[in-house]
């Protein structure tokens, strides 16, 4: 059987790691009270402060996967003005 994936806002994960780190419950309690698991808790402190900011690792990870996505784009313009160039190149004789 598959499971479905819950997908939560970004306003649901900043509110859950703030009141994490303002609850006296453990997290194990406190995950449960929201119906969540603990390690979605953990994994999204490494991307939000206890203010509900990014934190500087999880800005630079969205800078990464950014710069990553405009290298990719410009790549695929290269070789089609490379074969733009060979077309024309040819017919012009």
């Amino acid at each position: 059987m598959s499971k479905i994936r819950q997908h939560y806002d970004e306003e649901f994960k900043k509110n859950a790691v703030k009141l994490s780190y303002a609850t006296p419950k453990t997290m194990k309690t406190f995950a449960t009270d929201l119906g969540i698991s603990v390690s979605l808790i953990y994994s999204w402190r490494k991307i939000y402060t206890e203010e509900g900011d990014k934190t500087k690792l999880a800005e630079q990870h969205e800078s990464l996967r950014q710069l990553q996505i405009e290298n990719a784009e410009l790549r695929m313009e290269n070789e089609m003005l490379k074969k733009a160039a060979a077309y024309f190149a040819k017919h012009l004789k």
